[in-house]
């Protein structure tokens, strides 16, 4: 496949930013674009000297940090352009003075119009409509960090960002396949679990958070908690016995050592039949640019497991969104 390009709405906040000072990053959000958000900021950590900030929206707002000034850059991501959370923060970004970059599949969204430049996206999950994997929230989210970086580290990286881009849904379908004898074997298992934790580290992290929150607890009411590979022993551990059920995501990044040694110590004292270990390694990641092969891993583990989470959903006979009880539903 060739090389996608810079998307315009990309490339016009970018172009908007060119002559603007910027000295600190906020990627704020709240929910599942929390968790995309999450690997936007170990992409930058990696590549700029710029210093950055992952939160919560609405605590973005209550914590008013002393560094969010009008130097500071705040992107805002929210699927619908309605979590009211994540429009209190644009407003309070932009009454500081600091630019601001929201992106939602609705470019007349209410994020949309609160925000300095709109940045659009596809998502599959709420419309049920396939979408190319360059066309979600992480693509535009890794294109505009590495404009950033372009801009203000002088490293250029953009074009085998876009290279891997056009790529990734070849990558993702053939993931599908890789792990489908997987899925079929461990939902049975897993779907009567009342409790399934989601283990991963680095960029892959927030993939487990989201699966954690937004399809296990959310659509599929099970008790669920992303824990960090490494926090793992610093306390998690003590739950581990035969009896608990672990998904763990391994990654190919700098990180992956955390999540080998989760992987032995759960095999160690769990039961296989309730870990199922979902590795990178295994994948053929071919297309990908070896710089940025990490930080799509949380598209590939998430885009599969909102698989997995159907097979789940049709063994519980409950389904995936419109089950949901409070979400949407009900003032809150």
């Amino acid at each position: 496949m060739s090389p996608i390009e810079l998307n315009a709405d990309v490339a016009k906040a970018l172009e908007g930013l060119s002559g603007r000072p910027i000295d600190h990053v906020f990627f704020v959000a709240c929910g599942g674009s929390f968790a995309v958000m999450q690997p936007g900021k170990y992409l930058l950590d990696r590549h700029s000297r710029l210093p950055s900030d992952c939160l919560n929206a609405e605590e973005f707002v209550c914590r008013d940090p002393r560094t969010l000034t009008t130097k500071s850059l705040v992107i805002l991501c929210s699927m619908t352009g309605t979590t009211r959370e994540t429009l209190r923060a644009a407003e309070h970004a932009k009454a500081k003075g600091a630019a601001t970059i929201g992106l939602s599949v609705d470019p007349q969204s209410p994020l949309s119009r609160a925000v300095d430049f709109p940045v659009g996206f596809e998502a599959p999950y709420t419309t049920g409509v396939p979408i190319d994997a360059a066309d979600s929230n992480y693509s535009r989210l890794y294109q505009i960090v590495m404009g950033l970086v372009r801009h203000h580290d002088g490293e250029d990286k953009l074009a085998p960002l876009l290279a891997s881009l056009g790529n990734l849904q070849t990558v993702i379908d053939r993931a599908h396949e890789s792990f489908a004898a997987k899925f079929a074997d461990y939902a049975p298992r897993l779907a009567r679990e009342d409790v399934v934790y989601t283990v991963a580290s680095g960029p892959s992290y927030g993939a487990a958070y989201s699966f954690s929150i937004c399809v296990l607890m959310e659509m599929q009411w099970i008790n669920s908690q992303a824990i960090h590979a490494n926090e793992f022993f610093h306390g998690p551990f003590e739950v581990l016995d035969e009896k608990r059920a672990f998904i763990l995501l391994k990654g190919v990044s700098e990180t992956r050592g955390m999540d080998e040694r989760a992987d032995a110590f759960l095999h160690r004292f769990g039961s296989p039949e309730k870990i199922m270990v979902l590795d990178a390694a295994d994948l053929d990641l071919s297309g990908l640019d070896e710089a940025f092969k990490g930080n799509l891993l949380p598209l590939i583990f998430f885009d599969t497991l909102w698989r997995f989470a159907y097979r789940i959903a049709d063994i519980r006979q409950q389904t995936m969104l419109e089950a949901r009880r409070y979400m949407k539903k009900i003032s809150y």
